[in-house]
């Protein structure tokens, strides 16, 4: 937590494990004793984040077919669970970003991440969708994600002073951009 906390306001070259270790009340020792490298902290910041991501979207789906929700109700949904995902971790997905050219494995798992976010949710998406087309929906289901997660993406790099990745305002246009996006591939025939 710490760790997620610090690279919110530095980069992972600017982490200072003194700091972090200062943070928890643990000994340079201790961390080094548990991580072999920054590299192998950060790695096990990534999969913490990567399970806490899966949990919440699972949690989401199976909330949402219990209640039945609309597409309309069913995107809020999806979308602020991963905006909040994305809120929590913001430091560790920006790490990710800036060095996926000298470490990919750090990109490949966000983009792996994201990829189980869209399978995860495109059964509840497409009970919602109607019947037929489904070639033609899951793609469009696709699409929305690639606008959710572009959009997520550049406000955690470039922080946008329109909508920013933590005003509400964020949540509520993905969700209705993801909702038209679902509902025109609903209505086209």
């Amino acid at each position: 937590e710490a760790g997620s906390e610090l690279l919110r306001d530095c980069a992972f070259d600017e982490l200072s494990i003194d700091e972090l270790c200062t943070r928890v009340g643990v000994t340079i020792g201790a961390f080094y004793g548990r991580f072999e490298s920054k590299d192998a902290f950060f790695a096990a910041l990534m999969s913490l984040a990567v399970k806490r991501c899966l949990v919440a979207i699972d949690e989401a789906v199976a909330s949402d077919d219990r209640k039945q929700a609309g597409l309309e109700e069913a995107c809020h949904d999806v979308v602020t669970v991963v905006t909040d995902v994305i809120r929590r971790n913001e430091g560790v997905l920006r790490a990710a970003m800036q060095y996926k050219a000298v470490q990919p494995a750090r990109w490949i798992t966000v983009r792996e991440t994201g990829a189980d976010i869209i399978g995860r949710t495109t059964p509840l998406l497409l009970a919602r969708m109607g019947r037929g087309r489904k070639q033609a929906k899951v793609r469009a289901i696709a699409f929305a994600f690639q606008m959710v997660f572009g959009t997520l993406i550049n406000a955690v790099l470039n922080k946008p002073t329109l909508v920013g990745l933590h005003d509400q305002e964020m949540i509520d246009r993905l969700a209705l951009a993801m909702r038209l996006q679902l509902d025109h591939a609903a209505r086209t025939r």
